[in-house]
């Protein structure tokens, strides 16, 4: 079956890729950068999926995600970069004042990893974006020179990953993950 990735406005199914086994558990959910820091530190346990079914009512809603028939195999978050803490990130620059998009995390669940799903969701973010007039979308990926990530890391992914998709490095930023320097690729919509 071919992947079709479509906006994530059904929670069960962002749950299915990003919630914990316990729903009490403190785990991402995809939140670091979406909220303020003091905003995403204050929520605890259940509050983190309430936050995350808010969201999924939202226009837009928090990013997209990728179903392989009727399963739900992958995220991708997407926003305007003015509502996520990149917006006023130390480590990350601002290229220009445009009202550009980011795209942060791209997840696929196992059982699904290897298939291309990533480049698949990387380009249903760019259309997201394209969709709601972003004039601009950009990435934070990690310059790894060919090397291994940790999975646990390469949630934003690779440079090459990013160059793929059509994106150009526009700057270098502060920020180090998993060993590797982070770069801000970006891609021009208009």
């Amino acid at each position: 079956m071919a992947v079709e990735v479509r906006p994530a406005e059904v929670f069960e199914d962002v749950k299915a890729v990003l919630g914990p086994k316990r729903a009490d558990a403190n785990v991402c959910w995809c939140l670091s950068y979406r909220l303020p820091s003091k905003d995403n530190v204050a929520l605890r346990g259940t509050e983190r999926g309430d936050m995350v079914r808010r969201l999924c009512r939202q226009d837009p809603p928090p990013g997209v995600l990728a179903y392989d028939g009727g399963e739900v195999v992958g995220w991708a978050a997407v926003h305007p970069r003015a509502d996520t803490s990149f917006a006023t990130s130390r480590k990350i620059p601002q290229v220009d004042d445009a009202d550009v998009w980011s795209v942060w995390c791209i997840r696929v669940r196992p059982g699904h990893r290897g298939q291309g799903i990533s480049h698949q969701l990387l380009a249903g973010a760019v259309e997201f974006a394209r969709g709601y007039g972003a004039p601009a979308i950009e990435g934070y990926p990690v310059d790894n020179q060919g090397e291994k990530v940790d999975l646990t890391m390469a949630y934003v992914g690779t440079r090459r990953l990013f160059e793929q998709a059509g994106f150009s490095k526009a700057a270098d930023t502060d920020s180090v993950l998993n060993g590797f320097p982070r770069i801000l690729m970006r891609l021009d919509l208009r």
